[in-house]
């Protein structure tokens, strides 16, 4: 009939009290007991198998688990030492570096971080679970090892490259030349002027007298026998940049000992032309190629390298854009050249290629201001842009 009581289910507690077979004691967590009492009164004590209870869940920290995902590795592996159990980053990592290491085959076969995980699970659980767990069940020790054993050797750490340290002696004449650069910074009021010059005349001069000039003199003809003159023809104008600083004095010279800084075999040296004023292209030409000679030989004599008045370095043949050279003292200048380039060039509204060089005049405050410095190397601009004034001396 409906609506009628046909029987009751009744708590494992009062199946203790009504008086079971098992002598008022608790089943097996695994089980549930299921009384039932039907209309006639009598009862039925039965039970259920009950699911066994599952493992605690792992859990994992975000980058743990991307570090994990990557690698192919199974969370459920693993003993977190985070807080709550949780499984840290370096954890990860750790078990990463264990699976890509080579290990023996019959290390494989278990899965020794599974045992932690096992462990955890309450131990009323375990019966019922091993008993009714599947062989599957095993998965994610069993995905530890392909991991294992399909790590290639190439994984391996490099090893840590060499790093090695050599001592060398300083050379007398890198510890002068480092003395004498030291000196110029500490002692003299340094700055630096900037400008740049077309060497299209130049250039264009060299290339139609090159053949005649080597078949006469014996040597190349070169940019620098230009600047050499160019600079002599400044000085004449700007008469402060080849003097010198002797207090409570200052000393200018009616000559000019022009130093050319080269490539020796032990160094930059900076030989010196006397009376440049004097000497003519060939000259100069002749005097640069026999210092560079030598100075590749490490055969210079100590006086050619003393008493210069004024420097020139150039830097471009090494491929030097633009510099700021240091003075040579107790000199007040020094002229850097640079690498000829090929640039843009505004002529008469009209933008030309134009072979141009930037031009640098590092000099000593001290004696030289700023408009006989800018002066100075305008003159040097002007005469190799026309190298026609050389021969007039305007």
């Amino acid at each position: 009939m409906v609506g009628e009581v046909i029987g009751y289910m009744e708590s494992v507690a009062a199946a203790v009290v009504a008086g079971s077979s098992a002598g008022g004691q608790l089943p097996p967590a695994s089980e549930a007991v299921v009384n039932v009492r039907r209309k006639d009164g009598r009862v039925d004590i039965g039970s259920v198998q009950m699911p066994a209870a599952a493992a605690p869940q792992v859990r994992v920290m975000p980058a743990a688990a991307r570090v994990l995902g990557e690698a192919g590795i199974s969370p459920a592996a693993l003993t977190g030492t985070g807080a709550g159990g949780r499984v840290t980053k370096s954890d990860a990592l750790q078990a990463t570096a264990a699976a890509a290491r080579p290990a023996p085959a019959a290390s494989l076969a278990p899965a020794v971080s599974l045992a932690p995980a096992v462990s955890q699970v309450p131990a009323a659980s375990l019966a019922p679970a091993a008993s009714q767990a599947p062989a599957a069940s095993l998965a994610p020790a069993a995905s530890l090892a392909p991991a294992a054993s399909q790590a290639p050797t190439t994984g391996l750490a490099p090893a840590a490259p060499q790093r090695c340290e050599r001592y060398s002696l300083i050379s007398p004449i890198r510890r002068r030349i480092a003395e004498r650069l030291v000196a110029a910074q500490q002692q003299a009021a340094l700055l630096t002027t900037f400008n740049e010059v077309d060497m299209s005349a130049v250039m264009s001069l060299r290339q139609k007298f090159k053949d005649v000039f080597l078949e006469r003199y014996g040597v190349k003809l070169g940019f620098m026998s230009f600047f050499v003159r160019a600079t002599v023809e400044a000085i004449r104008t700007v008469p402060q940049v080849n003097a010198e600083l002797r207090d409570p004095h200052i000393v200018y010279r009616d000559y000019c000992d022009i130093g050319i800084a080269v490539g020796g075999g032990k160094g930059l040296v900076v030989p010196v032309l006397r009376n440049a004023e004097t000497l003519s292209f060939a000259q100069i030409e002749l005097g640069i190629n026999d210092f560079a000679r030598r100075a590749a030989d490490n055969k210079l004599r100590l006086d050619e390298l003393q008493g210069g008045t004024f420097t020139i370095s150039n830097g471009g043949v090494y491929g030097s854009m633009m510099s700021t050279p240091i003075i040579n003292p107790p000199q007040s200048g020094i002229l850097g050249l640079h690498a000829i380039t090929d640039r843009p060039m505004a002529v008469n509204g009209q933008v030309v290629i134009k072979p141009m060089m930037y031009l640098a005049l590092t000099y000593d405050h001290r004696l030289v201001d700023g408009r006989e410095a800018v002066t100075f190397l305008k003159r040097i601009k002007d005469t190799i842009e026309e190298p026609s004034r050389l021969m007039l001396e305007v």
